[in-house]
């Protein structure tokens, strides 16, 4: 293998970004990047990586992607996340099994709606855990190394996190969510490459709805598809940089008492740059930053990502 080899990234979970005031859950939206479907860089054993996110939005928009009337719409998130992985060292055929935990937490949260909080209120502390299992399979060799890589995962968000259904953002959801992806990873040329991510989401009933949703027993968020997709250049075998984005957009209407909710399907869309530093032989850095557009039901802002990752 050629020196790319080593830049191989870590990126084996499904990622909450932060909490939603709408109605999907918090979801993977740019958190994982570059070289996206390649094996764990370091072989089987145990990962640790540690996510520091910082969410901004100035606008919150609607169904015809139009800025909300509220005085004011500053929507202010830090939200850590710690990641947990173990890389197996079985071999199902050309694939290893693997598992991950993860436990966001929402560590700030300021929000002015410019009303007192009326329309607009937040809560910070832990969200819900979300754990997975993962099938990573061999890379596809060429001569001058890997030229294709991918993984599989079922993610499971299980509702342990804090919740309050007067909250419009909270670190918890209040229900089950099933969230399972694709990966892969395509070498163009030994230093250029592309990675993506595509995910489906289902989400469970929750029995506490907001109370934006007047006097519902239940309400569902509808199903989503989203995806994450890089190209990322080797400058050298330490550092490469590139271009990343997430793309996101509800399929299926929310429904409140078992009734489908017209009008609310959300989506949205990003880019930005990004970069990878291999820190030494069992760490590395990665930065994404990413700019969104075209958003719909959803707030609109920028995110920045810096990630760490660990192998003991």
């Amino acid at each position: 293998m050629r020196s790319t080899s080593i830049m191989l990234a870590l990126g084996l979970a499904g990622l909450p970004v932060a909490a939603s005031a709408y109605d999907l859950p918090a979801v993977n939206l740019g958190g994982t990047s570059f070289y996206d479907g390649a094996p764990a860089p370091n072989g089987p054993g145990w990962y640790a990586i540690e996510y520091l996110q910082s969410i901004n939005s100035k606008r919150m928009n609607d169904a015809d992607g139009n800025k909300l009337g509220l005085p004011k719409q500053d929507i202010n998130l830090f939200v850590p996340l710690t990641q947990v992985i173990y890389q197996s060292d079985l071999r199902w055929g050309n694939a290893s099994p693997g598992v991950t935990v993860l436990l966001p937490w929402v560590a700030d949260a300021r929000v002015d709606d410019g009303l007192n909080h009326a329309a607009l209120d937040s809560q910070t502390g832990l969200g819900d855990t979300i754990v997975g299992a993962f099938l990573q399979f061999d890379p596809i060799m060429g001569e001058n190394g890997p030229r294709f890589s991918q993984r599989i995962e079922l993610d499971v968000s299980i509702p342990t996190g804090s919740y309050d259904r007067n909250k419009a953002i909270n670190p918890g959801n209040n229900y089950w969510n099933i969230n399972p992806y694709y990966a892969a990873t395509l070498w163009v040329t030994p230093k250029w490459s592309f990675s993506g991510r595509l995910f489906y989401l289902w989400n469970g009933k929750n029995d506490d709805p907001s109370t934006s949703l007047g006097a519902s027993h239940d309400s569902q968020a509808g199903q989503a598809l989203h995806a994450n997709f890089t190209t990322e250049y080797a400058l050298n075998a330490n550092m490469s940089v590139g271009l990343n984005g997430y793309w996101l957009k509800q399929i299926t209407d929310t429904q409140v008492d078992g009734e489908d909710v017209k009008g609310r399907r959300e989506k949205v869309w990003a880019i930005g740059p990004g970069m990878v530093y291999k820190l030494g032989q069992d760490d590395s850095m990665f930065a994404n930053l990413y700019f969104e557009q075209d958003a719909e039901n959803r707030a609109q802002g920028n995110r920045f990502i810096l990630r760490f990752n660990h192998h003991f």
